[in-house]
């Protein structure tokens, strides 16, 4: 990955919707000798996806909650099963494996604390390994970004 290749994909970072035109004129590429450069770059799986990223109030998701998870029983297998049924819930946005006194983080954005009680139910609550949860509602974001420093 060269300098023109990390420049692209900042742009593309910040905008997607450009056109292969503009982003050649931005790098001092030929519209044919940039497409060919993002159809490598996708190709290699440099860029996994692109999206649309939605303004989660808007969307009526203005409610953000990251939740630690302690599971009950440990192993790899308890814990990917954990991990596989989280992903399954629709409000779990993030979810990870973690080191530490912690096993899991989740990131859920909902609509209301009637729905986190829901998943609470579904999640934490009666045969599903969970030992603890904690949970910490956003209240200020100050940085939120789904950019990848280059």
């Amino acid at each position: 990955m060269d300098r023109i290749d990390r420049k692209l994909l900042k742009l593309l970072q910040e905008d997607a919707s450009r056109t292969n035109a503009d982003l050649a004129a931005e790098v001092g590429l030929s519209p044919s000798s940039c497409l060919r450069r993002i159809r490598r770059l996708k190709s290699v799986g440099v860029i996994d996806r692109v999206v649309a990223l939605l303004d989660p109030a808007k969307a009526g998701r203005g409610m953000k909650a990251i939740v630690t998870v302690e599971l009950e029983r440990h192993g790899e297998q308890h814990m990917r099963r954990f991990l596989e049924v989280a992903a399954m819930e629709p409000v779990v946005v993030q979810a990870y494996s973690v080191s530490g006194s912690t096993d899991a983080v989740l990131m859920l954005r909902l609509m209301d604390m009637d729905e986190f009680d829901t998943l609470c139910e579904r999640l934490f609550r009666d045969r599903t390994n969970v030992a603890r949860y904690y949970t910490m509602f956003v209240i200020r974001t100050a940085k939120e970004t789904t950019a990848i420093p280059l």
